[in-house]
């Protein structure tokens, strides 16, 4: 059986892993934009207009548009780089 400062060592590598993860690098930068159309959206309505809402509308006018610049950007990155 681990003890706790074994078991804290696992849970900070896990934890150093996942952070370092391209998936949830993709996730935070996603969070971020979506944060960006609430503020802005919040602004226009003159009022919060709430994270759901932010998402579900930033999601349907947004994301793909997002998605595909990321992969231009990505793939752009990867040609100067090799």
């Amino acid at each position: 059986m681990k003890n706790s400062s074994e078991m804290n060592a696992s849970a900070d590598e896990g934890s150093q892993f996942v952070k370092n993860s391209v998936l949830y690098k993709e996730f935070l930068a996603e969070r971020e934009e979506i944060l960006k159309h609430k503020w802005i959206e919040s602004e226009k309505a003159g009022a919060d207009v709430g994270f759901e809402k932010a998402l579900l509308d930033w999601i349907v006018k947004h994301r793909s548009n997002w998605r595909e610049k990321r992969m231009r950007e990505a793939k752009a990155g990867m040609k100067i780089t090799n």
